[in-house]
């Protein structure tokens, strides 16, 4: 979750509370967590109302069960599986009068590309119910540099660079992988309207990871593309919405920097 997801939250938990099925179940990790840090959402605690997270890490489902335990009124049942394969789960144990309020923040929608975007949405809804609802984060258009220093600020330089090959770097892997042989680099893709991350390789070096059964050999100045976020404009998410069988009930934009939820509703 991004500060100006928490922020939004904040001030509009009571609207978006109103937009809401009355008999919801959350489905979510970071959303929950802020609420047990801010302590303000408890006006949407219901005798029935569960979260259920879903992770493919079980060291972070245990992390929020911890977290989150001591919340009055919300049952916490977490999931070990991908994304829409947990959502599937949720959904199809549910009651026949529950609705799902899912919980899609952090602009995480902007990793996609915008085909693959809109398609993942229409994974969505295919699991979900009419009635059901979508808070959605996206990440919206902004000048290049305050794009580029929103990416330095959320530690986009040598932290980024050690989160980016972690994944390589955990037991198991075995990758060999040297850190201090890479630096960070965000670049501004304009035509595709998406800030994209890379490694750039210090020197010519060779990448073992065994449980992959990769090996990279890459020269000095050769990058590794990891990662992609695609800003969007307020009025195309309506469209986007429409075309995977939401309607857009409300969206609301940060007033610190340029991000919007949007409430789609399973049409």
């Amino acid at each position: 979750m991004t500060r100006a997801d928490a922020r939004l939250l904040e001030r509009h938990a009571e609207k978006l509370w109103e937009g809401c099925p009355r008999r919801f179940e959350w489905q979510s990790l970071e959303a929950a967590r802020e609420k047990r840090r801010g302590g303000s959402w408890k006006s949407f605690a219901a005798a029935e109302t569960y979260y259920y997270p879903i992770e493919i890490s079980p060291s972070a489902l245990a992390a929020c069960a911890k977290e989150l335990g001591q919340i009055d009124l919300v049952s916490i049942v977490g999931h070990e599986q991908p994304y829409l394969e947990g959502l599937r789960t949720v959904a199809e144990g549910r009651g026949e009068q529950d609705h799902l309020l899912v919980l899609f923040l952090g602009s995480t929608i902007g990793n996609f590309d915008r085909d693959a975007g809109e398609d993942f949405l229409w994974e969505m809804r295919a699991i979900l119910r009419p009635g059901d609802a979508l808070l959605l984060g996206t990440d919206l258009e902004k000048s290049v540099g305050a794009a580029i220093a929103g990416v330095r600020r959320s530690g986009g330089s040598d932290g980024c660079v050690q989160s980016e090959s972690a994944g390589a770097d955990e037991p198991g892997a075995g990758a060999d992988f040297d850190l201090s042989c890479f630096r960070h680099e965000a670049r501004w893709n304009s035509a595709e309207r998406r800030i994209e991350m890379h490694l750039r390789s210090n020197c010519r070096q060779t990448v073992q990871i065994p449980a992959a059964n990769l090996r990279l050999m890459l020269d000095e100045d050769e990058t590794i593309w990891t990662e992609s976020s695609h800003k969007y404009k307020i009025e195309e998410i309506p469209g986007m919405a429409e075309r995977a069988g939401f309607r857009c009930d409300a969206q609301w934009i940060d007033e610190e920097w340029p991000f919007a939820q949007n409430l789609l509703v399973a049409k």
